[in-house]
């Protein structure tokens, strides 16, 4: 075998590992506080500026089940780096479960479930 076609295999895995790593970015959603009827979400991005939109999908707990309260939608403009979200909303004192989907260029590009209390 040749030095030549043992260096393809080697090459062609050098390319597409690099391909690969150069379009990694990370989207993670902290945990949601609330106030004034805001939640308040901290969001770190790396990569470059994006623009999209935040869902979060709000349950209730009572009597041990989740029961669906609303959906919320707000804009989010991401920066590199640690970012804040702000999601108007008005919620009753209680438990909930929030369901937090980051959408970005039509595709879900974060996904978590956070716990809340409103007090």
């Amino acid at each position: 075998m040749s030095a030549k076609s043992r260096l393809s295999p080697i090459i062609a895995g050098i390319v597409l590992c690099s391909l690969f790593c150069t379009a990694c970015v990370s989207t993670n959603i902290g945990d949601v506080t609330y106030s004034g009827e805001v939640l308040s979400i901290p969001v770190s991005h790396t990569g470059e500026p994006s623009e999209g939109y935040i869902q979060v999908t709000v349950y209730r707990i009572q009597d041990m089940q989740q029961v669906e309260n609303i959906v919320l939608y707000a804009p989010a403009a991401l920066q590199p780096g640690e970012n804040r979200l702000t999601v108007p909303g008005a919620l009753a004192p209680g438990e909930y479960k929030l369901y937090l989907y980051l959408i970005q260029e039509g595709e879900r590009k974060a996904a978590v479930v956070r716990d809340l209390v409103v007090t």
